[in-house]
């Protein structure tokens, strides 16, 4: 079986290297690369991958978003985080993605294919201790957000799976929606909270776990 392999780095000497240490191999197949946001969520729709690499930092965006929209688009494309950062911050961007893992750029050449053949088998590179590790980070003893009584019940499960790093259609699945209701819901509760990213929401959510949702005395999740 060939696995499909998507590269987005803004660097093209980055790319090309990594395009020929994965060449070599007899089951790897690299059928795209871009250097900007915009470039990969056409691209990847297009040539429709099985694993997606992809750079954190871009000039006109983020990874982490790129991650997210391809994924909503493609559900069973995996995709690893590539990036330079020190293991918390590339654990929280690939949390926050919703990516099967994380890879630092000083990784060498048989690891990344190991990496790649991992999470294109269905495994995921994080590990749950780390991952709850982080979210316990995020959480603050700050008194409870004013902007959380602003969301309705539904609007706070649909944030609770944003901070999972679901996506639209997966978020649409478990609730029983539409996709574009779960599009709306985003949308209003995006604007309530002020922000236009879902990558911000899931921080938040993520730092306002433990508070107390409007009407109740119960805590934030409601799962």
């Amino acid at each position: 079986m060939t696995i499909r392999i998507f590269l987005l780095d803004d660097h093209e000497v980055v790319r090309r290297g990594i395009r020929d240490l994965l060449t070599v191999e007899p089951d790897f197949a690299v059928v795209g690369e871009a250097g900007t946001a915009a470039d990969a969520l056409r691209e990847i729709v297009l040539t429709r991958p099985d694993v997606a690499l992809l750079d954190v930092r871009l000039p006109d965006g983020s990874g982490i978003d790129v991650c997210r929209d391809a994924r909503s688009a493609l559900p069973t494309m995996q995709a690893l985080m590539f990036t330079s950062y020190s293991d918390a911050r590339a654990l929280q961007a690939a949390v926050l993605a919703g990516a099967a893992g994380y890879l630092l750029k000083d990784i060498k050449g048989p690891s990344l294919a190991d990496a790649i053949r991992a999470v294109a088998s269905g495994s995921n590179l994080l590990h749950a201790q780390d991952v709850e590790r982080l979210h316990r980070s995020w959480k603050q003893p700050d008194s409870a957000d004013e902007r959380l009584q602003l969301l309705t019940p539904q609007e706070r499960r649909i944030l609770d799976h944003i901070a999972d790093g679901m996506t639209n259609k997966q978020i649409a699945d478990t609730l029983h929606l539409a996709e574009k209701t779960v599009k709306n819901y985003v949308t209003s509760l995006l604007a309530k909270l002020g922000m236009e990213r879902r990558t911000q929401a899931a921080v938040f959510a993520a730092t306002h776990a433990d508070e107390p949702r409007s009407g109740s005395n119960g805590p934030g999740r409601f799962r």
